[in-house]
């Protein structure tokens, strides 16, 4: 009998950490991801969005009402843009939340500073995750679908924090800092930009897409970001829902 009564406290103890963790909601799948954000465009004939980052998100309203009118595809376009801004400052500026809740946008679009998501680690994940985590909570509240708008590795890479850097190099390091922020905010969709520029950048066209400070967007590349959201939003639909392609990482 006691060796009866020590096993079942065994394998009692053994088995919690399951019941434990049935608790907890499993993380969203990927097509789960993209379903939701082409359910959500389709049911609607003027989509609304609203960007909000820095400089690197100033052009993209022109230019992507521009990409939609050559598809005749309505669009309703906002923006909280401010030169040189992270998305830690958007959680504290009123304006931001204010136009978040009040909008009645349908995908609000979330860009980090240009460089915080390619930083390692805690560095990357204390300054960044808090923030995307906050303002995902904010859209999904007012009743919009929040994604991540991935952006570029500038065309000498990130030399001020990471001496001898690539543009390359840079690129990658930012795609796995919005990976890991769509995680931590419980599965975002990821606006892959900065993946068309890189393979601009790779075959010889980083010219074209920066201005002088090699940091910043040109019309040309506005226009190929602003292509890459279009692809983002309405391709599925346009292709009556049978491909969902490549939107999130």
């Amino acid at each position: 009998m006691k060796y009866v009564l020590i096993f079942c406290i065994l394998a009692t103890a053994a088995c919690a950490p399951l019941y434990l963790g049935r608790d907890k909601k499993p993380a969203r799948s990927v097509a789960d991801a993209q379903r939701e954000l082409h359910d959500r465009v389709a049911s609607k004939s003027k989509p609304a969005v609203l960007f909000v980052g820095n400089s690197y998100s100033f052009g993209m309203p022109k230019a992507l009402a521009a990409e939609c009118a050559k598809h005749d595809q309505p669009i309703r376009i906002g923006h909280s843009t401010f030169s040189g801004w992270s998305l830690a400052q958007h959680v504290k500026n009123e304006s931001t939340l204010k136009k978040i809740r009040e909008g009645k946008w349908d995908v609000v679009v979330l860009q980090e500073q240009s460089q915080i998501p390619s930083f390692k680690g805690f560095r990357r994940n204390h300054r960044m995750l808090p923030a995307v985590k906050k303002l995902a909570a904010e859209a999904r509240a007012a009743g919009a679908v929040p994604v991540l708008y991935q952006t570029w590795g500038r065309l000498h890479g990130d030399q001020q924090n990471v001496p001898g850097d690539t543009s390359a190099a840079m690129s990658a390091r930012l795609a796995e800092g919005y990976r890991v922020a769509s995680k931590a905010a419980g599965g975002l969709v990821v606006i892959p930009a900065g993946d068309a520029w890189a393979k601009e950048i790779a075959t010889g066209h980083g010219n074209q897409l920066f201005i002088e400070d090699g940091s910043h967007p040109t019309s040309i590349g506005n226009q190929l970001t602003a292509r890459v959201f279009y692809n983002s939003l309405f391709s599925a639909v346009h292709d009556n829902g049978i491909a969902l392609r490549g939107i999130v990482p």
